[in-house]
């Protein structure tokens, strides 16, 4: 039987939801391999088809023989029957029920078990009524705190996260672009400003020849399906229902077309008054003289910029936030480079989660470019993740030790970090004498999510005060579309990081983000360093790396904000601060 067209992200779908499910069985040990294999091949750098078609499955990290195998099936069968069984044991909608932030399999058993909820409906019925909070385990706060998961649950459902399509949008950009008949090709909309979450996929061009781009268009491999097709519009859907809509323009037309597909609605608005209040008129087709139609700019986006008196907007800066006023003024920040980053901060190795030994992380690193890369497992107060103890943190040292030895004179120093769990004290959950002798202390809550906003403020307060402490780990708590920030006086803690010399992390993994752009400008306004983490769990989740950096640009970020901009030698001089 032929190999069926599934994606990296249909088959780490279906790997994350074995694994949901195995633990809603009350299985062991198992559901954590299945996630790793997940996040592996969602974050996979090529097709797994190819590596299917290479016969090396078990060479993506945390992919095992009996998880491979399982992939086999998934690619040759195009369904697995092992995931068909394991439904049939849950009552219909309860997967669903999984997906609601705060339900895990222990409560969704309860739940099922004691008030008959067997899926999303269900719960909503039950948290209006008020019968949710009788429950072990649950209260009035819990009633309101599933209302507004549910809510969340409901809206996600038709906008996708950045991280995890922009590979796909990227290369089809490049195939339009490598096509003969294409002069330009570019990425447009929310995409291109690079926001968290896609609501569908824009992509210009230019051509003399729209039919038969049309036709190469819709003939690529990652289309699905074809929803229409015509001279200056086609639609193709990938992978999960995400639509890709090509847009075709003159050579001519490109900039302008460019500038006006790439918004943010806000931002055209704005432009058009200023282009209306000197009697012209700006379009997609170019910025008019209003009478005779007399063509102004049109053919580059500077030109449009340049032709309103502003500097060029950089895309990421596109939502109406004062970036139209600085641009008159001259005063835009000179936004930090997508390839100025020296290094990264914060990664996980086989020593706690993560699926790669240190010496491969280290590899993957240089080949990234890099100077340096900071381990951080986690410590022992997260056992799901399987944190590692002070003894074992004094082993790793003498690893990481071998492993610069081993690679000294190639370019790559490993740093030897910990991510500390703060607990509801404010503490991180590491000895002082251990802390004191690492490289790197990121210190991050995992835990108390729900304390009040003035409880998690004082807990915050006390991580950042701690001697020991360099970068508080994704400070707000939140996974998009999944979980909201926790509350907490953000200016207070941002103060007290600005003058106490720690800082700020901006967390690059897709399902993060965090700090959001517009926090870390927030944050920057305050006087805090950012430092940008990509949480990478494997060697493939450093290309994170650039998502951290798109929010660093859009939250107004300059590369001296931004610690790990800086060489091996004066990163370390700012750690000992």
């Amino acid at each position: 039987m032929p190999p069926t067209s599934l994606t990296n992200a249909d088959i780490a779908a279906v790997l994350y939801e074995i694994a949901e499910l195995l633990e809603f069985q009350g299985v062991k040990f198992k559901p954590r391999a299945y996630q790793r294999a997940a996040q592996s091949i969602e974050s996979l750098g090529e097709d797994v088809g190819d590596v299917y078609a290479r016969g090396d499955l078990e060479e993506i990290p945390g992919v095992g023989e009996n998880i491979a195998a399982k992939i086999v099936t998934l690619i040759e069968e195009g369904e697995l029957p092992y995931l068909a069984d394991l439904r049939k044991e849950l009552p219909a909608g309860m997967v669903e029920l999984l997906e609601i932030e705060g339900i895990g399999p222990k409560k969704a058993l309860l739940l099922h078990k004691k008030l008959g909820v067997d899926d999303v409906d269900d719960l909503e019925a039950a948290a209006k009524a008020g019968k949710i909070r009788g429950l072990a385990g649950f209260g009035e706060t819990s009633e309101e705190n599933l209302l507004a998961a549910i809510q969340v649950y409901r809206e996600r459902g038709s906008r996708f996260l950045l991280g995890y399509i922009l590979p796909d949008a990227e290369a089809i950009e490049a195939a339009l672009a490598g096509h003969p008949a294409v002069i330009r090709a570019c990425l447009a909309g929310s995409i291109r400003r690079r926001k968290e979450t896609i609501g569908d996929v824009d992509v210009l061009v230019a051509t003399d020849d729209p039919g038969t781009v049309s036709a190469f268009f819709c003939s690529l491999p990652q289309a699905t399906r074809v929803v229409m097709t015509g001279p200056t519009k086609s639609t193709i859907v990938v992978g999960d229902n995400l639509h890709v809509d090509m847009r075709v323009v003159t050579a001519e037309q490109f900039g302008a077309a460019l500038q006006y597909f790439t918004g943010s609605k806000s931002h055209n608005i704005a432009l058009r008054q200023i282009a209306i209040g000197r009697g012209w008129k700006l379009s997609e087709y170019g910025l008019f003289a209003r009478e005779g139609e007399t063509v102004i700019a049109r053919e580059r986006e500077e030109d449009i910029y340049g032709a309103l008196d502003m500097a060029y907007i950089p895309p990421e800066l596109r939502e109406d936030r004062g970036e139209i006023a600085a641009a008159r003024e001259g005063t835009l920040p000179d936004l930090i480079g997508y390839g100025d980053i020296r290094g990264g901060l914060h990664v996980h190795t086989t020593w706690s989660d993560g699926a790669n030994t240190i010496r491969e992380m280290a590899e993957a690193a240089l080949a990234c470019g890099w100077e340096y890369i900071a381990v951080c497992d986690h410590s022992a107060g997260l056992p799901v993740a399987h944190g590692i103890s002070p003894g074992e943190i004094l082993e790793q040292a003498k690893e990481i030790e071998q492993v610069n030895r081993d690679l000294a004179g190639k370019g790559i120093t490993v740093l030897h970090g910990i991510e500390a769990n703060i607990d509801k004290d404010g503490l991180p959950d590491v000895p002082k004498k251990i802390l004191r002798d690492l490289d790197v202390v990121v210190a991050s809550v995992h835990s108390g999510f729900r304390q009040t906003g003035a409880e998690m403020t004082e807990r915050l307060l006390a991580a950042v005060s701690h001697d020991h402490v360099d970068i508080i780990g994704h400070p707000t708590g939140r996974l998009i579309q999944r979980r909201p920030a926790y509350r907490f006086d953000m200016d207070a803690v941002f103060s007290a990081a600005a003058a106490a010399h720690v800082m700020m992390e901006i967390n690059a993994f897709p399902t993060r983000l965090d700090l959001s752009d517009v926090h870390c400008r927030r944050a920057r306004d305050a006087g805090v360093t950012m430092a940008i983490g990509t949480d990478a769990h494997n060697r493939d989740h450093l290309r994170f790396m650039a998502l951290g950096v798109a929010v660093a640009r859009r939250g107004w970020l300059e590369a001296g904000d931004v610690v790990n901009t800086r060489p091996l030698k004066e990163l370390r001089a700012f750690l000992e601060k």
